[in-house]
């Protein structure tokens, strides 16, 4: 596998100082015996000997590790092993001084010196005057060698010396310039992807979210589903069958106690509401509208049903229709037509009344269907529990007309009769 930028650099970092030391010191004993004297040559053999033994303590001497990023700061990819410290100041000054010591003996020499144009930035602290020190050092001993040897021994020599060293001190640091530039730019596009990153979790934490929570609103309006259609089914058994099988028992209890001929009527009549009521159980189970309503309207079908239910049970009642009639929703017609039904067997069951009265008033964008009897009545606060009586009662009135935005209210009083009075808006229903 190829080996990356990254690794290549570090290579460098690790063995270039070696190499470009065995360069400088090729070339300076190729021409020690025209630049340097005996002593010098003795000089720089324990020079040479004191940067191998500086670079071999930097190998084996354990570096820091870098400290982890933080979403503040991201960091930028270091090629040299741990970070900037005391420890590295060190290495880098006196390899810096060794450097120049050795260039003063021989120019050549400074091939080893110009490694610290590449790692400065690495090892001084990474603030401009510590690294423009440290540049401006290894400049001043690249000048040196490139005007002809240190000290300089003329003026035209430090002539060339002082424009050299503007020269290597200008590039060096110009070039440290841009490259801190492009860390921060690095640096810069490592939070965008960081932050890109978090927000790229957040977001399929969020999507995992939601989908958790349309399972959870799937199966929550399932079972809402369910509820609602075990209420309107139990609603329907209640105002169809319950109320059919009462007046079928009744018409067969009083057909035990009549003569033949008036049996027969009370057994014909038993007959008509067993089929009635099959019929409406069918419809209910299909969300039909009621029987009564399939030809009829709505005052049409409560004015037979008040009919019928006066003559089943011999209690005088009326049907009275009030304002301009129009046209109604099904689902209205409907729910107003099993409520009076509903109150109507309330009122044979339990009011003991001797009259009853059905109104529907069309009131603009309302209409109202108000039941009334002069029964013995009750108290609204308490009234009768649901269990007593096997059915739905207000408590069924109220949710009908909850349905569509209505409201049941009920008005009586012990010795006083009962009234309930129905409201449902007509606002998208005709």
């Amino acid at each position: 596998m190829a080996a990356t930028v990254e690794e290549r650099w570090r290579q460098f970092y690790r063995w270039g100082p070696y190499v470009l030391l065995s360069i400088a010191l090729a070339l300076a004993a190729a021409t020690a015996g025209e630049l340097m004297t005996g002593t010098e040559m003795r000089v720089a053999a324990v020079l040479v000997v004191a940067v191998l033994v500086l670079q071999l303590f930097r190998e084996l001497r354990p570096t820091p590790a870098p400290p982890p990023a933080s979403e503040d700061d991201p960091g930028v990819s270091v090629p040299v092993p741990g970070v900037p410290g005391p420890a590295s100041v060190g290495y880098f000054s006196l390899r810096t001084a060794l450097a120049f010591a050795l260039t003063w003996l021989n120019p050549f020499f400074a091939v080893f010196a110009c490694v610290g144009y590449f790692d400065a930035v690495h090892l001084l602290p990474r603030r401009p005057v510590w690294v423009r020190a440290g540049l401006l050092a290894v400049a001043l001993t690249m000048a040196g060698s490139q005007s002809g040897g240190l000290p300089p021994s003329s003026p035209l020599q430090w002539a060339a010396f002082a424009g050299l060293f503007l020269l290597n001190a200008g590039l060096a640091t110009g070039v440290a310039h841009l490259e801190a530039k492009e860390a921060e730019k690095a640096a810069e596009r490592a939070a965008t992807i960081a932050q890109l990153a978090r927000a790229n979790a957040s977001l399929e934490r969020a999507l995992a979210e939601n989908a958790t929570l349309h399972v959870q609103l799937v199966l929550q309006a399932r079972e809402a589903g369910v509820a609602d259609e075990r209420r309107r089914l139990a609603a329907e058994i209640h105002d169809t069958l319950a109320q059919g099988l009462t007046g079928i028992i009744a018409q067969l209890q009083a057909a035990d106690t009549a003569d033949p001929g008036q049996a027969r009527v009370h057994h014909e009549r038993a007959a008509a509401l067993a089929r009635h009521s099959l019929g409406e159980a069918r419809r209910s189970v299909q969300n039909l509208s009621p029987v009564a309503l399939e030809h009829d309207t709505l005052p049409e079908a409560l004015e037979k049903t008040v009919a019928g239910w006066a003559e089943r049970t011999g209690i005088t009642a009326r049907f009275t229709a009030t304002g301009t009639a129009h046209p109604l929703h099904d689902e209205v017609a409907a729910t107003l037509l099993r409520i009076a039904q509903e109150a109507l067997a309330n009122a044979e069951r339990h009011s003991g009344a001797g009259r009853a009265g059905v109104t529907l008033s069309y009131m603009g964008d309302e209409v109202v269907l108000d039941i009334r009897d002069d029964g013995r009545g009750f108290d609204p606060a308490a009234p009768p529990s649901r269990g007593s009586h096997g059915g739905f009662g207000l408590d069924g009135m109220r949710a009908r007309a909850a349905r569509l935005a209505g409201a049941v209210e009920v008005e009586s009083a012990a010795g006083e009769g009962t009234a309930i009075s129905v409201r449902v808006p007509l606002g998208g229903h005709d």
